[in-house]
C-alpha cells in the first residue's frame, strides 16, 4: 500500500532491531523498511556478510534512509548488545535452555512496558538459513516464537522483524483495534426517513413494472423491506438513495415501463417531490 507521507511527524523510537551475520544486503533493506512502516529506527548488525553500508540495501528499503544511515556495525553480538537492559531471541524451534518463552503479541506488552520503564531493549534475528546459535540465545533474557504451521515455520527474516514490529506498534494504541483512519460515524436515520424512502422506492417500482405478477407485489414488497432495513442507513445515505430514484422518476426514457415520474408524484419549484392524486392504475394486474 502506497502511504508515504514526508509531512507528517516520522516515529522512531522503541527496541533496536539486530539481525545476526546478515547474509544479503536486499534482506536488510527490506528489514529496514518494515521497522520504518511500525515506527522503529534502531537497527544493529552483527558482521553482515557484505560490506555496509550497501546501496543494495539502501534501495530496497524503498526510502527508509534514517534506518539504513543510522544503522551500526559490530564485529560480535555481546558488542551489540552491551548497552541493553533487555533482549528477546526470536527463534522458530524449541530450545533447551532455561528461559521463558512468549509469543509476539506478549513479547510487545512487555517491550512496551520496559520501554516506558526508560529501559533499552532489543530483538535479536538470526541468519537467514540457520537463525541463531544456542550460544547467541543463551545471552538472551527470554525467547519469543510466532504461531506458524509447524511444518513450515522458517519465515524469511524480514517477515519475522515485520511482525515483530507490527506487535510493537499495537502495544502503543489506547485500544488494540484501532486503526490509522475510520470512516465517518453515521447515526441510524429516523424510521419516518426510511418509511419516507420506501413509499419512493415502491412508486417507482410500481411504475417500471418490477411487481410481476400483482398477486406477489406484498411478498415483494416486505422482502424489500426485509433487505433494505438491515444496513442501517443514516440520513445522508438514505439521501443518495432517493436522488437515485428522483433521477429515476424524471429522466427515465418514454416506454410503457418507463414513461417520466410515477403516477402520484410531482416536483415542485425547490425541486422537491410531493404527492398528488393517481389519474388512474398504471399497472394492470396479471
Amino acid at each position: 500500500m502506497a502511504g508515504t507521507d514526508r509531512q507528517r511527524t516520522l516515529i522512531a523510537e522503541g527496541p533496536a532491531i539486530i539481525l545476526v551475520e546478515p547474509q544479503l544486503p536486499e534482506n536488510i533493506g527490506m528489514v529496514a523498511r518494515a521497522m520504518a512502516n511500525f515506527g522503529l529506527a534502531e537497527l544493529r548488525l552483527v558482521k553482515p556478510r557484505e560490506e555496509f553500508p550497501n546501496e543494495k540495501a539502501r534501495s530496497a528499503a524503498s526510502r527508509a534512509d534514517h534506518i539504513i544511515d543510522a544503522a551500526q556495525v559490530f564485529d560480535d553480538l555481546p558488542a551489540a548488545i552491551k548497552d541493553l537492559h533487555f533482549v528477546y531471541a526470536t527463534t522458530a524451534r524449541e530450545r533447551d535452555a532455561f528461559k521463558q518463552v512468549r509469543g509476539p503479541v506478549e513479547a510487545g506488552q512487555v517491550l512496551r512496558q520496559r520501554f516506558n520503564d526508560g529501559e533499552k531493549t532489543g530483538i535479536l534475528f538470526g541468519r537467514e538459513r540457520i537463525g541463531l546459535n544456542n550460544d547467541e540465545v543463551s545471552l538472551a533474557d527470554e525467547l519469543v516464537t510466532f504461531p506458524v504451521n509447524p511444518a513450515f515455520s522458517s519465515l524469511n527474516i524480514a517477515q519475522a522483524v515485520l511482525l515483530m514490529s507490527y506487535e510493537w506498534m499495537k502495544s502503543g494504541l489506547e485500544n488494540h483495534t484501532d486503526t490509522a483512519f475510520r470512516g465517518p460515524e453515521l447515526a441510524p436515520a429516523p424510521k419516518e426517513h426510511l418509511l419516507g424512502f420506501f413509499t419512493h422506492l415502491e412508486e417507482a417500482l410500481q411504475a417500471r413494472g418490477y411487481f410481476r405478477p400483482m398477486a406477489r407485489k406484498e411478498i415483494m414488497v416486505n422482502n424489500l423491506r426485509g433487505v433494505l432495513t438491515r444496513p442501517g442507513f443514516s440520513d445522508s445515505e438514505l439521501k443518495l438513495l432517493r436522488g437515485v430514484l428522483v433521477s429515476l422518476d424524471y429522466f427515465s426514457p418514454k416506454t410503457p415501463r418507463g414513461a417520466g415520474a410515477p403516477e402520484g408524484r410531482k416536483r415542485d419549484k425547490a425541486g422537491k417531490t410531493d404527492m398528488v392524486p393517481p389519474a388512474k392504475d398504471t399497472q394492470n394486474d396479471e
